[in-house]
């Protein structure tokens, strides 16, 4: 153990400094997790300032996702040789630096390797915030810490593409990476001063060459073929088809080697706690639907509903209000309540919101279509404390940065799989009903012969008729697809609900052990 290193046991917070901590802590979070989607919406216009196609203009976006799905469960590891606050120090100050790079990118080669290492330094961001913040608070008051990190973690993600295209259209797109900069710096000055004096004890580790290499390899492989699987038509592709194997090999011979490693670079022992694989799985999965559902909706209003980006951006916004409101309640009342209760009752508005949305028609209005949106802010306030509560409980202080970079990896990496998933079968579905759809339209449908004479008759061509007629059906056929996602998104979470009952009340209702131990 290092003689300079800090005792592990250090007094919550209070007052003033666990107001400016939580603060500190949740700005460094709200701004890596904003980063994964404020790229988004700006991708058309950096594709066309650096003088790339759009589909090149999307690496900005893979880059990030690979780095940080690689280095997220490297947390654990780094903390034992750094410390967790000098780790996170490192990693929000060289996440400025690379944001800054990134704005000042000449060409699209430079951005994609600066958006790469941007991502590899923000790994240990979400997990450490994560710990240090239940280090700041009382046992008693650890599920109230869960709701603040919670908060950050759900709304970033919608805010991300509105900020990201009203900056774009209003300014420029260097500048949804320079705002990181003063964001960053205040965070990073406010983490030092409170935090420097609890520092954790270090080892000196020996570096899991193997496993970090078999790491990288399988779960790039992984991402990569997440992200450019839809663009290349998935398994009909050779490319996909390489990456899918790299990645199934990879993980085999990773998961080998951990096991058997005396120093493993990720800690998959963990996986023996019933809590904490039930718990992080049904996170990983429930997330996973959500964010798909997140990814659809908004595609699905702008380009069958005839909705603009901002009109898109007023129906996903409500969703943070109830969130914000009714997290720092489910946080106060959790070691009360059991968390296994409150995550069922996520699980339900979410399935009753998915069930709302799968009745949706092209006559639906506005008003219609925003109210699930509303009620979804209830199930996310919900959602992430009860569920990170359980998966924590139990742990000990020194393997709460594993814990915490584990169980993110696999919500992030769900996340990638959630949105492949139902953007293709999103698609997929459509192209069906659409040939069935386009069977109908024949000249033994009289329906459809009349409807394509009254175009004629208002003066379109036969060709523009027929065009006008495939526009409609192409527009019914993605309903229906959104219907049948929507609907077996909601069915899945209905699912979910015996997995959060394997895992054991954590004592006191809250992750006391886990916040007591600091």
């Amino acid at each position: 153990m290092s003689s300079s290193s800090a005792p592990v046991a250090h007094p919550p917070l209070s007052g003033s400094a666990r107001v400016l901590g939580t603060l500190a802590l949740s700005a460094a979070t709200f701004m890596n997790v904003l980063d994964t989607s404020i790229a988004n919406v700006s991708l058309p216009a950096i594709a066309g300032d650096l003088g790339v196609s759009p589909v090149q203009g999307t690496w900005v976006i893979t880059s990030f996702a690979v780095a940080n799905a690689i280095s997220v469960p490297l947390t654990g590891w780094l903390t034992q040789r750094v410390g967790q606050v000098r780790l996170f120090m490192a990693s929000v100050l060289l996440f400025v630096l690379t944001s800054w790079l990134c704005g000042l990118a000449p060409s699209m080669g430079m951005l994609i390797a600066f958006r790469a290492l941007q991502g590899f330094v923000a790994g240990p961001l979400i997990p450490l915030s994560q710990t240090l913040l239940l280090s700041s608070y009382p046992p008693a008051k650890a599920g109230l810490a869960m709701a603040m990190w919670s908060i950050t973690t759900l709304v970033a993600p919608i805010m991300g593409p509105l900020l990201g295209g009203w900056i774009t259209d209003n300014v420029s797109w260097p500048w949804i990476f320079y705002i990181n900069v003063p964001v960053g710096l205040l965070a990073a000055a406010a983490t030092w001063a409170l935090y420097r004096e609890r520092e954790t004890m270090t080892r000196k580790v020996p570096i899991d060459a193997v496993g970090l290499s078999l790491l990288v390899i399988w779960v790039g492989a992984l991402q990569l073929m997440l992200d450019k699987g839809k663009e290349l038509d998935w398994f009909h592709s050779g490319q996909i088809i390489a990456f899918a194997v790299v990645a199934l090999v990879g993980f085999v011979f990773f998961l080998i080697w951990e096991l058997t490693e005396e120093h493993p670079i990720v800690d998959l022992s963990l996986f023996k706690r019933r809590n904490f694989w039930s718990a992080a799985l049904a996170t990983a999965v429930g997330y996973g639907v959500f964010f798909g559902n997140v990814v659809i909706l908004p595609l699905w209003l702008q380009q069958f509903m005839g909705y603009t980006a901002t009109q898109a951006g007023m129906i996903m916004a409500p969703v943070g209000l109830f969130a914000i409101v009714l997290s720092p309640i489910v946080g106060l009342t959790l070691h009360k309540v059991d968390p296994r209760r409150y995550a069922t009752f996520s699980f339900l508005v979410f399935a009753l919101i998915l069930w709302m949305r799968s009745h949706f028609t092209t006559q639906t209005d506005f008003g219609t279509i925003m109210i699930p949106t509303l009620i979804q802010g209830v199930a996310m306030a919900f959602f992430f404390i009860p569920l990170v509560t359980i998966t924590l409980s139990g742990i000990e202080p020194s393997r709460l940065p594993a814990a915490s970079g584990l169980s993110n990896f696999m919500r992030i990496t769900a996340g990638a799989i959630g949105t492949s998933v139902a953007t293709t079968m999103w698609e997929d579905r459509a192209a069906m009903h659409h040939a069935n759809l386009a069977e109908s339209i024949s000249h033994s449908n009289q329906t459809a012969m009349a409807t394509l004479e009254g175009l004629q008759a208002r003066g379109m061509s036969h060709d523009q008729a027929l065009s006008y007629i495939n526009g409609l059906t192409t527009q019914q056929a993605y309903m229906l697809s959104t219907q049948e996602i929507f609907y077996g998104s909601a069915f899945l979470f209905l699912l979910l609900i015996p997995l959060v009952w394997l895992a054991k009340r954590p004592k006191g209702g809250a992750s006391a052990d886990a916040a007591g131990a600091h």
